[in-house]
């Protein structure tokens, strides 16, 4: 049995955990000019129509009197480190998928914790304890069935589907909540007279891939109960990045530099917190007419410092010619590595300019920001009106 974890409105819930006076009202994070996106609303909010990845000048409309708020990405992630720990205290094979999901394998722990029915609740406790925040859980036999079932009794949900179960459960499920059928898919289904799963089954494996491609393959197993998916352990992270549309499209490298600073500082943290090192830091720039570049270097050794970063971004900003506007600025590394690297110190190298120095430098900030909260210490470049 596969366990499917999803927190429920993760930032808008976390920004009303911290803040008491939110509760009762439509909270909603995101972008907060109206060229921004909405990343969450909680579920108060979603009563007028409010929804992630919606425009923000959109949820403007629908809900005048919500309370609108900038992402904190740093206390979710701070957050979320606890949850995962908690998941680990289950069983060892939890695999994330993003900040606040997360699949668990709790085959063979029934000894321990219970049915899976029990499991779900005691993981519900154990977080809520932790955290102070609802999740929703859903429980199948297969990854994909889990994942919707989490879906199915929000918000703080808990949902079972028992391996008899499937086969009912696979043949009212509507077609639209199936993973990987979006809403053109779900048009050519349609006309095919498959509007729920099970309905799938009336063509052969053959027909549907004429009719679908590769996806047809998939969508004949998932009409048989058959998912192949694992949870997988360890799901090896490429990059860490972070990005910001601008409010307005500006010219203006001070602002876009003030822009990389606070990126690094989150790129900083984030592979401090996951112990790893880049080799290579990269920029990302959206221009007024929504042209994309992306530049990177070598960074001079791996380095997991934020100061290091920020000034090698700087250098790929200085480099970068800007014929238009820009609208978004992101900063990001590459090339990562874990552990400890033994690197050969510059017979000259100035002592404030050492990547060691400036690594002990970032735990150090790390560590107040984790007993403080992370606003409680920033570089003075970000102590303004963001």
């Amino acid at each position: 049995m596969i366990l499917h974890v999803d927190m429920d409105a993760f930032y808008a819930s976390v920004e009303q955990l911290d803040n008491p006076d939110l509760v009762g009202r439509c909270v909603i994070v995101g972008g907060i000019s109206d060229r921004g996106v909405v990343s969450a609303a909680n579920y108060a909010a979603r009563k007028f129509g409010v929804h992630s990845a919606m425009p923000m000048y959109r949820a403007r409309q629908l809900c005048p009197n919500g309370v609108f708020l900038h992402p904190r990405g740093g206390r979710y992630k701070e957050l979320s480190i606890v949850i995962m720990g908690v998941l680990c205290s289950f069983s060892p094979l939890v695999e994330p998928v993003s900040i606040d999901e997360a699949y668990v394998d709790i085959s063979g722990c029934a000894t321990l914790f219970g049915g899976p029915a029990e499991i779900g609740a005691k993981i519900k406790a154990r977080i809520k304890d932790a955290v102070g925040l609802n999740c929703s859980v859903g429980i199948a036999p297969q990854k994909f069935l889990a994942k919707i079932a989490s879906d199915f009794d929000k918000p703080d949900g808990l949902y079972v589907i028992s391996p008899e179960a499937v086969p009912d459960f696979i043949d009212r499920l509507p077609i639209g909540k199936v993973p990987g059928v979006g809403k053109v898919t779900n048009q050519h289904l349609d006309r095919l007279g498959i509007r729920n799963l099970g309905d799938a089954r009336r063509y052969t494996e053959n027909q549907l891939v004429a009719r679908l491609g590769k996806f047809g393959h998939r969508l004949h197993e998932l009409a048989h109960g058959i998912d192949r998916s694992q949870v997988h352990v360890s799901r090896p992270v490429k990059s860490i990045s972070s990005e910001e549309t601008l409010s307005t499209d500006t010219i203006d490298r001070t602002v876009l530099k003030h822009l990389l600073l606070k990126h690094a500082e989150d790129v900083g943290r984030q592979m401090r917190w996951k112990g790893m090192r880049a080799k290579t830091v990269f920029i990302k720039i959206k221009l007024s007419d929504f042209r994309q570049a992306t530049r990177q270097a070598a960074l001079p050794q791996p380095t997991q410092s934020s100061e290091l970063i920020y000034r090698g971004g700087v250098a790929l900003l200085n480099a970068f010619k800007i014929e238009k506007p820009v609208r978004l600025a992101g900063l990001g590394v590459t090339d990562l590595i874990t552990g400890e690297i033994p690197v050969q110190a510059l017979l000259f190298e100035e002592p404030s300019e050492g990547s060691a120095k400036w690594e002990k430098l970032g735990s150090a900030v790390d560590a107040i920001s984790e007993k403080y909260g992370v606003d409680a210490i920033k570089k003075a470049g970000l102590v303004r009106k963001e």
